[in-house]
Parts: structure tokens; C-alpha cells; sequence
């Protein structure tokens, strides 16, 4: 049954954490905490520790929020060589978010070829700002046909493996909240 108020939800939320699920609960509630949401506080160095906990219990996403952290200084000092450090962690584990901001540093750091290949795995994994700097990056002659064309095949690619009936009439509901293209 789903929960009735966002009061129920939180609670629930807090219940999964307490039995260790780590997608979910203890990398939802570091994000609340991160944001000040649902009655957590604001405060960085509890959604630090639940984005450890879940990146520790195999939660991809969670090394990508702690890389971003590291790369914007939120709770901890800037540091770089940890952002990237944790990035790479999360996109071995398959978070596209994470390979699009390693090619974001790749590209700040003028190596457009090694940016080009985080973008295309990135845009392959279903990231369509990856697919759009590849296309800013073709426009301004950085980028071959060729990789612009490999992104939008496997961007497509990525699109006709998640399509579904569900999901096309969740997007026709509401198209803004659901879309998945």
C-alpha cells in the first residue's frame, strides 16, 4: 500500500535505513539531509555518513554524491583528485551522472578525446546532457561526425531497451515529471 502522507513516507524511509538498504533508505535519507527536506536538518556531514554507509552497501549513485561533495567543496574541502576518485568509483559501478562529470573534468583539463569517451559510455547509459556536449562539442569542431553519431545510436540504443507501455503512459500523464527521453 502506498504511503498516505509524506510524514508515512519518511518513516518508512527511516525503517528501511535501520535494516540497511542502501538504495533506497540510507542513500534517500542523505540526500534529506543534504537538502534540509522532511524534517532531517541541513546537514552535510550526516548525508556524508549515509552516502558512505550506502556506497559501502553497493549503491553506485552514492559515490557519485560524495565526488560531487569533494568537487563542490559541500561539507568537506574541495579536493579534486577525491572528486575524480570517486566519480571513477561510481561510474565502474555503472553511474552515468558520474561518467558525464568525468568527462566535464577531462574537458575543463583540455583532454577532449578522453572527455568524448566518459560522454559516449555516459550517453550509452541513458545521459542525455552527455549526448548534448558531444553535440556542442561536434558543432564547435572538437567532435567527429562520427562520435556525435555513436552517442545518438547509443543514446537510442539505451531509449528502445528501457521503452515500455508503463512508461509511455506515465509520460503521457504528465509528460514534464516522467519523461524518459
Amino acid at each position: 500500500m502506498a504511503p498516505k502522507s509524506t510524514e508515512e513516507s519518511v518513516e518508512r524511509l527511516r525503517k528501511r535505513m535501520e535494516a540497511g538498504d542502501p538504495i533506497i533508505a540510507t542513500y534517500n535519507v542523505g540526500c534529506f539531509y543534504r537538502e534540509g527536506l522532511y524534517g532531517f536538518s541541513n546537514d552535510m556531514d550526516k548525508a556524508l555518513e549515509h552516502w558512505h554507509r550506502a556506497a559501502e552497501l553497493g549503491h553506485a549513485a552514492a559515490y557519485c554524491s560524495i565526488g560531487a561533495a569533494y568537487e563542490l567543496g559541500r561539507g568537506v574541502e574541495v579536493d579534486q583528485k577525491k572528486a575524480t576518485q570517486y566519480y571513477e568509483l561510481a561510474a565502474m559501478d555503472g553511474d552515468e551522472k558520474a561518467r558525464h562529470n568525468l568527462g566535464n573534468n577531462e574537458a575543463k583539463a583540455g583532454n577532449i578525446d578522453r572527455a568524448l569517451k566518459h560522454y559516449i559510455i555516459a550517453a550509452g547509459c541513458g545521459d542525455s546532457q552527455s549526448v548534448k556536449m558531444i553535440k556542442t562539442f561536434y558543432a564547435n569542431g572538437h567532435a567527429t561526425k562520427e562520435h556525435y553519431t555513436k552517442a545518438l545510436q547509443s543514446y537510442q540504443t539505451y531509449l528502445d531497451e528501457i521503452k515500455s507501455s508503463q512508461r509511455d503512459e506515465a509520460a503521457q500523464f504528465d509528460i514534464e515529471r516522467y519523461r524518459y527521453y
